[in-house]
């Protein structure tokens, strides 16, 4: 059969297709594709994700306890409230805002740092790559727990021994230490994440592109500046997302250290809004913190992604 004839024989087929049913046959068996694989996910992020998030959006305009079905109606009394008389929770913002500024430009420098090294011909880096990556597996109240014994035993006896300022310090105890100690087990625990996500954007520049600058006479600093910085820009966008993410949204590590103490000087929003909702009793009023919040960072993030990303550069 030649090449014509092979087509006149598809020509009936080919016209039926494009047919208004056989378009609609096609589309319903692509909706039954989708509905197949994506359905059952769908589903189950609308009853964890969707349904929570508009539920409290609608209790952020009640006056809901969190216990009891009774609740009113309260329009946006709940957002006049927080912007005209609750200084505790502004506090929180101005708290959290500082924290993650510090945790995210500190974080990030050391996990590029760490990275940079760990990509040279190292013997142990394999082995250096497991041991800071392994801060990230301990979960957050008990990595608390820990740095917080640390904090009270472990730094006091060494300070007893050796009469070193440093670990005679209240780590929990003053305001501008506490501080400092809670920052300094959130770079500890996020630092080997963001490593291997820049272990990763590294080792995937061309090694042509290094050496030929090797060749032209490019320093370290330059070959950083010109060629390494531009081209992991990518791993830089997750990384600042998450980055910044994860220190506006800690909680557990703010629990486990210091409660929000001394004097709630050292209490993130996160904490802040679980203390109205859940010991108050404010549900209400905490669904209302939680979506400013939820804006905040979104705006944040949004701002964050949308201007890394026009530095980005492809091969």
């Amino acid at each position: 059969m030649t090449n014509g004839q092979w087509e006149e024989s598809l020509a009936p087929a080919a016209r039926a297709a494009d047919a208004p049913g056989g378009r609609r046959a096609r589309r319903r068996r692509e909706w039954g594709v989708q509905l197949v694989f994506v359905g059952p996910a769908f589903v189950f992020f609308s009853a964890i994700v969707l349904l929570p998030f508009f539920l409290g959006m609608y209790y952020s305009f009640t006056d809901w306890n969190g216990v009891n079905s009774d609740m009113a109606w309260v329009g946006l009394e709940n957002f006049r409230q927080i912007f005209t008389g609750d200084r505790a929770f502004w506090e929180a913002f101005s708290f959290t805002a500082r924290f993650s500024v510090c945790s995210v430009v500190l974080m990030n420098l050391l996990a590029f740092a760490l990275a940079f090294l760990l990509t040279r011909p190292l013997k142990t880096r394999n082995i250096l790559r497991t041991i800071f990556f392994l801060p990230n597996v301990i979960g957050g109240l008990l990595l608390g727990f820990i740095w917080q014994f640390i904090f009270i035993k472990g730094f006091a006896s060494i300070g007893a021994a050796t009469g070193i300022g440093f670990f005679e310090l209240p780590w929990l105890g003053d305001e501008r230490t506490a501080f400092w100690g809670i920052l300094i087990v959130s770079i500890w625990q996020g630092a080997g994440y963001l490593m291997i996500i820049y272990i990763a954007a590294l080792v995937n520049i061309p090694a042509e592109l290094l050496e030929a600058a090797r060749i032209d006479g490019a320093t370290v600093w330059d070959t950083l500046k010109n060629i390494i910085l531009p081209l992991v820009m990518p791993a830089v966008t997750v990384c600042l997302f998450l980055a910044i993410s994860w220190a506006f949204k800690m909680f557990d590590l703010n629990m486990s250290l210091t409660k929000g103490g001394p004097f709630r000087s050292t209490e993130s929003v996160a904490l802040n809004i679980y203390a109205e909702a859940f010991q108050n009793n404010r549900y209400g009023l905490g669904t209302a913190k939680a979506l400013l919040f939820f804006l905040a960072v979104a705006a944040i993030t949004g701002l964050q992604v949308f201007l890394t990303k026009r530095k980005e550069v492809e091969v």
